[in-house]
């Protein structure tokens, strides 16, 4: 006979498994509800921004930015002749340049100008609940001033298209993408409206004051200081909607679409130039077609494209005696754009030496090193390419991705892969190209460069 408790001891045993069944498949059954909750479309966009969030705070935690730094390792001092020849010998052609429009006789300003002006009809438009999203904001408000009819989501389908991916497509298009190029704007304006656009550099205050006084709000690129994820101060490249000015307050009027509230600041003109230095005094204005000669009487000098670049490496080249810290470092970044805007590339690449060196020196400090300027401009990467320094192209590249959480600069990418292909690596060159367009389908110069190669998509 068997003893007498066992068969009670193997039922507790075999009622014991279903309920080990039970809890297990309650926990898959959670987390299947967990995901499904997920891409819930509402949960799912507030999700997805925080996640993101917390991925870069990691990321950033782990590799601090601004302690990335690029050195040349080729000879910075060339022979002017020779790259001035070699430049001759290659046409580049990353970045198609709109036709600039009339360039009139310039006419001065007979009387004096307002003390205080704020335009009237300024269509307010946010960047909220947008990643990114300070170029198609403060475009769509340049448009709507002269009664465009679009959102800033119209803009941002052309000029930031994104990654095809189901899973963000309804959160946000082109939502990994850094930035909007001034370039990409303009064309959007004069290729997809009935609006036309101007872009010049070396811009300065008076300039402003004689536009907006003439009845044309400016959109200006500028940087500006923020706390970031590590705690300290970074700096940040914005666009900027210049719509008025008060003398008596010394400062311009502004609809800053990051900022809440972001609706008529007042930016006092020492702040406003100092932020707006570091991208070479870059403006655009958006006028429609029968203002045109309006719009150019009003630019004056700056309505000649060659004379705003050389002006622009004028300011550039006192900036550089004076200036000091972070200042200086965008005065020399300043100098090799304006060079590489003349097509002076051998001396744009000693600028742009000179100022990696300088930035190599700045501290960490409550202004740190601001690590993201190569998000936004292309510069040295024309001055490197074309005086052949090859390698410093893709070190350059490089270090710019040790800056960012993803690689998404489509920008530095393509310059990557051509210098690559310039060394005979075709394998890299044609994957560094393709991801440039996956990342932007509408990156027309990885487009046409792939095409050139004989290669698809």
């Amino acid at each position: 006979m068997p003893y007498p408790y066992e068969p009670i001891s193997r039922l507790k045993n075999y009622r014991r498994r279903p309920r080990g069944i039970f809890i297990i498949g309650g926990l898959l059954a959670s987390i299947a509800l967990l995901v499904g909750l997920y891409y819930v479309p509402p949960i799912h966009e507030r999700l997805t921004w925080r996640l993101a969030d917390l991925r870069t705070r990691i990321v950033y935690w782990l590799n601090p930015p601004d302690e990335v730094i690029f050195l040349p390792t080729q000879q910075s001092q060339v022979d002017l002749m020779v790259t001035q020849t070699l430049a001759a010998m290659q046409t580049p052609t990353a970045t198609p340049i709109p036709p600039s429009g009339p360039t009139p006789t310039p006419t001065i300003t007979p009387t004096p100008l307002p003390l205080s002006i704020s335009l009237a009809g300024v269509v307010y438009v946010d960047q909220h609940n947008r990643w990114n999203y300070c170029g198609p904001a403060n475009l769509t408000m340049a448009l709507k001033f002269w009664g465009w009819e679009g959102t800033r989501d119209d803009v941002a389908k052309v000029v930031k298209p994104g990654i095809q991916d189901p899973e963000l497509d309804f959160v946000q298009q082109g939502f990994w993408d850094k930035n909007v190029m001034p370039y990409e704007m303009e064309a959007f304006v004069n290729e997809h409206t009935e609006f036309r656009a101007v872009v010049r550099i070396g811009g300065d205050v008076d300039l402003l004051k004689r536009l907006i006084a003439g009845g044309f709000p400016v959109m200006i690129e500028k940087g500006y200081y923020e706390r970031d994820y590590t705690g300290k101060v970074a700096w940040l490249g914005h666009y900027l909607f210049v719509t008025g000015y008060d003398e008596a307050r010394q400062g311009f009027i502004v609809q800053d679409a990051y900022l809440e509230p972001g609706e008529n600041l007042l930016s006092p003109y020492p702040e406003f130039i100092e932020g707006w230095r570091s991208f070479n005094y870059l403006f655009m204005v958006v006028y429609p077609p029968e203002r045109e000669q309006d719009a150019y009487e009003l630019l004056g000098l700056w309505g000649d494209p060659a004379w705003a670049k050389q002006h622009a490496l004028d300011v550039a080249n006192q900036e550089v005696q004076t200036l000091t810290g972070n200042d200086l470092y965008f005065s020399w970044f300043n100098q090799g754009s304006s060079h590489v805007a003349l097509l002076q590339y051998g001396e744009a690449a000693v600028s742009f030496d000179n100022a990696f060196i300088t930035y190599a020196t700045l501290g960490s400090d409550d202004s740190q090193r601001p690590y993201r300027l190569m998000w936004y401009q292309t510069g040295p990467y024309w001055a490197y390419f074309y005086t052949g320094r090859y390698p410093d192209v893709i070190s350059l590249a490089n270090a710019t991705f040790d800056t960012i959480d993803e690689d998404t600069l489509e920008e530095s990418l393509y310059w990557r892969g051509i210098a690559n292909f310039a060394l005979g690596d075709a394998t890299s060159a044609i994957a560094d190209l393709r991801e440039a367009v996956r990342l932007n389908p509408n990156f027309q110069a990885g487009l046409d460069k792939l095409a050139e190669w004989g290669v698809s998509p």
